[in-house]
C-alpha cells in the first residue's frame, strides 16, 4: 500500500460478501468499511478484507477483490494499488 492513502473512496463497486472472513488464512492488506456502502446491503460481514496475499504459497499472489467498473482506473489510489501489485509480484 506504499503511496496509497490510509483511507480512500471507491465510487462504484460490487463488493463480494463471503460466508466467513479469509483473515485467519491470509495476510490482509486492505479492508472495506461496510458502513460506506451505497446502497446499504442487508448482509454484513463485519470484518471485510478486500486485498490480501497468501504467504502459504511460494508464488507471489495478490488478491484484489475490486475492479468491476472501468471508472476505477480514473482513481489514483486504485491505479497505485494495481501498479504496486505488479511490481511486488515481479520481484525476485
Amino acid at each position: 500500500m506504499k503511496g496509497v492513502p490510509d483511507s480512500f473512496l471507491i465510487r462504484k463497486e460490487e463488493w463480494y460478501t463471503y460466508d466467513k472472513s479469509p483473515r485467519p488464512n491470509v495476510h490482509v492488506i486492505a479492508s472495506v468499511d461496510e458502513s460506506s456502502y451505497i446502497p446499504q446491503g442487508s448482509v454484513k460481514m463485519g470484518d471485510h478484507p478486500v486485498i490480501w496475499s497468501n504467504e502459504h504459497y511460494k508464488a507471489r499472489n495478490i488478491y484484489i477483490f475490486m475492479g468491476h467498473s472501468p471508472i476505477l482506473f480514473d482513481d489514483e489510489a486504485y491505479k497505485k494499488i494495481v501498479s504496486n501489485a505488479i511490481f511486488w509480484a515481479a520481484e525476485k
